[in-house]
């Protein structure tokens, strides 16, 4: 009895079916307008957005109060600053000039504005003969903490500076009347000169200060990749997918394996694995592109913990969710950890929305870690301590996340797939 050939069908054909249209254009289209949403309704406007902005405020004064006045012009300045917070986008914080450069060091203000110590004696001096510099405010910027951020912080100081010198020419003009001249009142009108200086410097191969963001991504990116890489891998080995290459195609036995002890060699795959990856990327950084990098050894040991972290967590979704779950780990990892990590853009810049998932985002995470230890002496107030603690908190919920739904499907008899004749 002869076997009736079997017709093969054409593209042509199967696009007419409204069915085969109909889940690819749902997701393709819900995916490009989550991800446009997503990355750009976090730094589309970020001046609209900023809030709290931290920045030190340093009144270093020490001059004699002007007559008929209870504090010096360097207290009243601070005082006006203070009070009025840039519409709320700053938080001003009263701090020495020692306990502002330990800020600057450790990466917790993005700038500071200091009132040098002889500042009113200067501004005083201008109404007399005895002139002989026009009065400063100097404002330090912290690039450490990525260039947008201390662009903002930037700004923020140097406006607050100029208002306060217009408040002062306010007063030196009131105080000389009609005895000033055209040119005295012109320099009087706006009499402070603003001095912009690098607070905390930073390394001149350290990208304006993305390095560090760069640096997580492709920590980020070497677990995402390298946890989907090792669980198609797996698969295909123990015949559980199929091999394609081209025009060929091939299919392993099945090797009898149940879920948890599937997972449990991905992961262990992954723990080996990411130890090379790791050194890669920190050899193609620091040895061969040259970034500034310190702390090698900590870096590497910090580079591979988070690496793994991400891969570990990778293989736990792809356990619990099947064939969707290398989308639902893009989400997870990339999608919503780019704009809520902080480390482009502030998080004092972003929506609300961000600023709450930046609390257990991954990226934000590890990012600080990275920034500690690239820009900030790896210093755990700069962020590395809870970085440490984040990536424990995460390297555990991935085990017994993965581990649970594995051992649950396992007990339910949910077998992966009918065993393939050798």
């Amino acid at each position: 009895m002869s076997v009736p050939a079997v017709t093969e069908t054409t593209a042509l054909a199967l696009s007419r079916r409204p069915q085969l249209w109909l889940i690819p254009t749902i997701l393709t289209g819900l995916l490009a307008l989550l991800l446009s949403l997503l990355y750009m309704g976090g730094i589309v406007n970020p001046n609209a957005d900023l809030r709290d902005l931290p920045i030190a405020l340093v009144d270093d004064d020490i001059g004699q109060a002007p007559t008929g006045q209870q504090q010096n012009l360097g207290a009243q300045v601070t005082a006006a600053i203070a009070a009025d917070p840039a519409g709320g986008k700053a938080d001003w914080r009263p701090l020495t000039r020692a306990q502002a450069q330990d800020q600057l060091d450790s990466g917790k203000v993005y700038g500071a504005l200091v009132i040098p110590a002889g500042f009113t004696d200067s501004v005083t001096a201008l109404t007399t003969s005895g002139a002989t510099r026009l009065p400063t405010i100097t404002v330090l910027t912290n690039p450490g903490k990525g260039s947008l951020g201390s662009s903002l912080a930037s700004q923020i100081t140097t406006q607050a500076a100029h208002r306060a010198s217009q408040s002062v020419g306010q007063q030196l003009t009131a105080a000389v009347g009609a005895q000033a001249g055209p040119t005295a009142k012109l320099l009087l009108a706006d009499p402070v000169h603003v001095v912009t200086q690098v607070g905390h410097p930073i390394g001149t191969h350290s990208g304006l200060g993305l390095t560090a963001f760069y640096y997580t991504l492709l920590l980020v990116l070497a677990g995402f990749m390298g946890g989907n890489v090792i669980s198609n891998g797996v698969d295909t080995a123990l015949g559980y997918a199929d091999n394609e290459i081209g025009p060929w195609h091939a299919r392993r036995p099945t090797v009898p394996i149940n879920r948890t002890q599937t997972l449990l060699l991905k992961m262990v795959m992954t723990a080996g694995i990411t130890l090379i990856s790791t050194a890669l990327v920190m050899l193609a950084c620091v040895a061969v592109l040259g970034m500034d990098a310190s702390h090698l050894p900590l870096l590497w040991i910090y580079s591979y913990c988070a690496a793994l972290a991400v891969g570990l967590g990778v293989q736990a979704i792809n356990a619990a969710f099947g064939g969707v779950g290398q989308l639902v780990s893009m989400f997870v990892f990339i999608v919503l950890g780019l704009p809520s990590s902080g480390a482009t853009v502030p998080l004092q810049a972003v929506p609300g929305f961000y600023r709450f998932l930046s609390h257990f985002e991954p990226m934000r995470q590890l990012s600080d870690g990275v920034r500690a230890i690239l820009y900030f002496d790896a210093r755990g107030d700069a962020g590395l301590t809870r970085s440490w603690i984040m990536i424990a908190v995460g390297t555990v919920l991935a085990l017994l996340f993965g581990f649970a739904m594995t051992v649950y499907y396992d007990h339910k008899g949910h077998k992966r797939l009918t065993p393939q004749p050798t």
